[in-house]
Order: structure tokens, then C-alpha cells, then sequence
């Protein structure tokens, strides 16, 4: 998504109350950092936040990016409101289909932050790996 380095999940932990909480923040950014519909300068709040630049929350707190964040919720309540029942039904599927695939999302990065990280096992005696022969595979 970029190209600087990303902050990890326990950097958000300073608003996020659980480290869930944090992963959810960190995806929420990533989307609003790469969602060209939005306002530019909220995306380029996530994406300071993101790279590290900014600190989540002063980015919480600076005016800027506040009032992106309530005009926005403003024209999503306008439209929702404008909506006629069965734009409304069509609108609940597809978002439950959504929320479908971030929750499979969510799961597979849970997996890949929690699986355990395994390195060669080294015996003791002969600095080789376990089940290696010690020998060199070119001869």
C-alpha cells in the first residue's frame, strides 16, 4: 500500500483498548488510506499515521482530520436517509456479505500474528539442524 514501513498493531494500543481492537484500527486505516472516494486529506492522515509520522492520537485530535471524519458520516447519514426500503434490503445484503469477507480477513491475519514462529532447531552437538546430516548438499 506504501512505501514506507507500517507501524505494527501494539503502536495503536495508545487508543485501542485490546490488541483485536488495535488489528481492527490498523485494517480501518489501511482502508481509509487507500480508499480514493474519500477526502485526501483524511487519507493522508492515515497514511502519516500508518508510516509512523503522525501519532493516532493527535491525529484524533487535530481539527482537520475531525471535520473530514464528520462530513463525511454526514453525507453517509444523508444518503442512508435518501434511501428508498428496498435500495435499504439490497444495501443490509451487500453489507453483510462484506462484513462476511473481512471477518475470514481478520481470521487469517489473526492466524498469521499468532502462529508461532519456528526457526531451524539446532542440536547441540554438532551445529547442525535437527534431521540434518551435517553434510553439505554440493560436493
Amino acid at each position: 500500500m506504501t512505501a514506507h514501513p507500517e507501524i505494527q498493531d501494539e503502536e495503536l494500543m495508545g487508543v485501542a483498548q485490546d490488541p483485536e481492537q488495535a488489528l481492527r484500527l490498523h485494517r480501518s486505516l489501511r482502508t481509509v488510506a487507500g480508499a480514493t472516494s474519500l477526502d485526501p486529506g483524511l487519507r493522508e492522515m492515515a497514511r502519516s499515521v500508518l508510516s509512523g509520522g503522525v501519532d493516532i492520537k493527535d491525529a484524533f485530535q487535530d481539527p482537520r482530520y475531525t471535520e473530514a471524519v464528520y462530513q463525511r458520516m454526514h453525507e453517509i447519514r444523508r444518503a442512508a436517509d435518501e434511501q428508498t426500503y428496498a435500495e435499504q434490503q439490497q444495501s443490509k445484503a451487500r453489507f453483510a456479505e462484506w462484513d462476511a469477507r473481512q471477518e475470514a480477513d481478520l481470521d487469517r491475519e489473526r492466524a498469521e500474528r499468532d502462529a508461532p514462529v519456528h526457526g531451524p532447531v539446532w542440536s547441540g552437538a554438532g551445529g547442525t539442524a535437527a534431521g540434518g546430516s551435517g553434510r553439505s548438499a554440493r560436493r
